[in-house]
């Protein structure tokens, strides 16, 4: 949803905070809701009661919208218990996290639970998500927590242990001991993150490892798979990457069919690990086989090397006990690769490092993070197929500094995976959100402009093609690709397919080695272009007439007020049929007073109205300029350009600002809004040079000067 100005700035300015002070790391994550767990638990302790969430509430709310909503029969029955209430010995976790603990419920969201089967997999990763040391016994008050990574920071999400149950069993995800909870209460704290269980409903695996790791995602299609997959899939599991794998069904209402072979389509699958053996009639090459696990917990594949083949009877006991092979209707099963490779449509690695997919040696790499929006009408140009509008996406510049160490065919280049994500697409669903499609392109920078940090304007993008881009514009969460290309500037654009389409995002570029990217943020100054009184053999007509009407409205003081004003300029104005006005609103004259009203009388003077009138004739030829079809209004895109032909350069969020605030419903600017924007920019920057007495761009201001200066303006 589009913030409001004050809205955005305060949001903006507790997140800068936050990141100052720490917060948002592993090791200082965000308390979401602003909730502390110790100190609830705490609380809870010494009253001798249990938690129960205010912010996640055991109702109907908590648990969806439209299926699983107020008139849904589904959430009749349901009923929310404590594990208590469902098990007479219920535990957080029997006998160590494992993949057995996930089976899925009632809940559309395999997805997620492939994730956190891939998740138990890595004890270290596990309980940076899921924190050791909560019992049902132990310092007990009804309350837990689990983190999660969420578009650069870390948070941690505090539940109450009441959980949706019919006929006193879990209604979702469930553990296959049956008072086993922690995956149960894992599930409960995602789906607060993300607004309620419904929410949940759907999506793709990746997006669950991301929000476990913090790491980067990268996509195969098997039929476009390299020949070493096999290879990167080993490196993949042995640093700790969690995999994931799908069927595509070509037929929607097909999802979770099974197929004759026991492999489900439309449903996501967890890769466990990978083995190789040697069976005793085989006298050459060893079998690569994959390990696989339904979120189910049941329903596997009955080709080749599953539980019950005749093909484990040539294996020796050690390739068995080495590859766990174990005979259980649990979800877990073997395929040899080239099965999988031929049932399987994609699969996906999300990377804790995103070297492990090409180069056998562990690198640090470097990681830069951006935070960015796309607003309707200023910077929502959508992609190149729109060029009028595509060159005021936000930009940024990406500065490859070093080249690879072990480059192929001896090439001087720099290897990088660049990610764009859309964020609380998830969250927002239940108002009618859906995923964008989303894209980027990359240019190079001529060496001329490098270092140059002003936003590229139309021109470069009609006369240069893009150096590299994303494969496709899709509506996922978030659309990776990784580019070897040669040391230099490059600008990223990262966009919607539609223009006009307002929401937030992520960009992060990972590289094996040094770079920086950073939005291209202009520098916030102005140019005071004040022209010159025009003596009164220079006048022209129009000067005479403005003049003539001033002396007659003002009377035996020689001054006007606001409403004066209004008719000075509008007896005059409404004469110039090409800007179509119905002239300036009385609001808009009493911010022309203030900007000019040197002697705070509240009132303007000759003078001081000749320098305005100065003012809006400049301000009127570009605004002409601009309206060059004559509606009468400008496009709210070309209001950039049009605020730095009056000398003005502003920031991304700044014309953001002033598109929420002057723009119409069909993001035109007409000419009062474009005055009075002028006006109240030209003010603004007068009264902060007059606070800033040393130059140093930073100014202190008390409450009172705070108010007096905002009230007036």
């Amino acid at each position: 949803m589009p913030y409001t100005p004050s809205g955005f700035f305060c949001d903006r300015l507790i997140r800068e905070r936050e990141r100052r002070d720490g917060e948002g790391s592993l090791n200082k994550p965000i308390r979401f809701n602003g909730q502390d767990y110790n100190t609830l638990r705490q609380d809870y302790l010494q009253r001798k009661t249990l938690f129960e969430d205010e912010a996640f509430p055991a109702t109907v709310e908590s648990l969806g919208f439209k299926e699983l909503g107020h008139k849904s029969n589904k959430v009749k029955n349901i009923v929310w218990k404590r594990p208590k209430e469902i098990s007479e010995n219920p535990q957080f976790i029997v006998g160590g996290a494992s993949r057995t603990d996930i089976c899925q419920g009632d809940l559309g969201d395999c997805w997620l639970l492939a994730a956190i089967a891939c998740l138990t997999l890595n004890e270290k990763l596990l309980y940076r998500v899921v924190p050791q040391e909560q019992s049902f016994t132990e310092n007990y008050a009804g309350i837990f927590h689990f983190q999660f990574w969420r578009y650069g920071d870390w948070v941690d999400v505090v539940i109450d242990d009441r959980v949706p149950t019919f006929n006193n069993q879990l209604v979702f995800t469930k553990s296959a001991e049956r008072n086993e909870f922690w995956s149960a209460l894992l599930e409960k704290a995602y789906a607060k993150l993300h607004g309620s269980y419904e929410a949940l409903k759907g999506g793709n695996t990746t997006e669950a490892m991301e929000d476990f790791t913090g790491g980067v995602t990268e996509f195969y299609e098997m039929k476009e798979a390299p020949k070493e997959l096999y290879k990167i899939m080993k490196k993949a599991l042995e640093r700790g990457s969690l995999m994931g794998c799908s069927i595509d069904s070509l037929v929607p209402a097909r999802f979770e069919t099974r197929t004759v072979t026991g492999l489900v389509k439309g449903h996501a699958y967890s890769v466990t690990a990978v083995g190789e053996c040697k069976p005793s009639q085989q006298k050459e090459n060893k079998v690569r086989l994959v390990r696989l696990r339904n979120p189910w917990g049941q329903v596997e594949w009955n080709g080749p090397w599953s539980d019950n083949s005749k093909e484990w009877a040539n294996l020796s006991k050690a390739d068995k006990d080495k590859l766990q092979h174990q005979n259980a209707e649990d979800g877990e099963f073997w395929m040899s690769f080239e099965d999988f490779k031929k049932n399987y449509t994609k699969i996906e690695i999300c990377n804790l490092t995103p070297d492990a997919l090409e180069d056998d040696k562990i690198h640090k790499w470097t990681v830069s993070v951006n935070e960015g929006r796309w607003v309707r009408g200023c910077s929502a140009g959508g992609c190149r197929n729109y060029p009028d509008t595509f060159w005021t996406n936000p930009q940024y510049r990406l500065r490859l500094l070093e080249e690879d160490d072990d480059p192929e065919d001896n090439e001087v280049v720099c290897t990088f995976v660049v990610s764009l994500m859309q964020k609380n697409r998830r969250k927002e669903r239940k108002m009618g959100a859906n995923l964008f499609t989303i894209g980027f392109a990359i240019y190079e920078v001529p060496k001329e402009m490098h270092g140059n940090k002003q936003h590229m304007q139309k021109d470069f993008f009609l006369l240069n093609s893009s150096k590299a881009r994303s494969k496709s514009y899709i509506n996922l969460r978030e659309v990776t690709q990784r580019f070897r290309l040669s040391p230099g500037e490059y600008v990223i654009v990262p966009s919607t397919y539609e223009p006009h389409q307002e929401g937030e995002f992520i960009l992060r570029v990972f590289s094996e080695k040094r770079n920086t990217s950073e939005e291209i943020e202009n520098r916030i100054e102005a140019d005071h272009p004040v022209p010159a009184p025009a003596s009164v053999g220079e006048e022209s007509e129009e000067d005479q007439q403005f003049r003539t009407i001033f002396q007659e409205i003002a009377g035996d003081d020689m001054e006007i007020t606001a409403n004066e004003l209004r008719n000075v300029l509008n007896r005059v104005i409404t004469t110039h049929k090409d800007l179509n006005t119905e002239g300036f609103s009385l609001e808009s004259c009493r911010s022309m007073i203030a900007l000019m009203d040197m002697d705070g009388t509240g009132r303007l003077n000759l003078q001081e109205f000749i320098h305005l009138w100065n003012k809006i004739k400049q301000w009127q030829g570009i605004f002409k300029h601009y309206n060059a079809d004559q509606t009468g209004s400008i496009n709210s895109y070309e209001m950039r350009n049009a605020v730095n032909d009056a000398g003005f350069r502003l920031n991304n969020q700044l014309y953001d600002i002033i598109t929420m605030r002057y723009a119409n419903e069909n993001m035109n600017i007409d000419f009062d809004s474009f005055i009075s924007c002028l006006v109240r920019l030209e003010a603004m920057f007068r009264a902060f040079q007059a606070f800033d007495q040393d130059g140093d761009g930073t100014i202190r201001l008390s409450v009172l000067e705070w108010l007096q200066l905002t009230m007036y303006a």
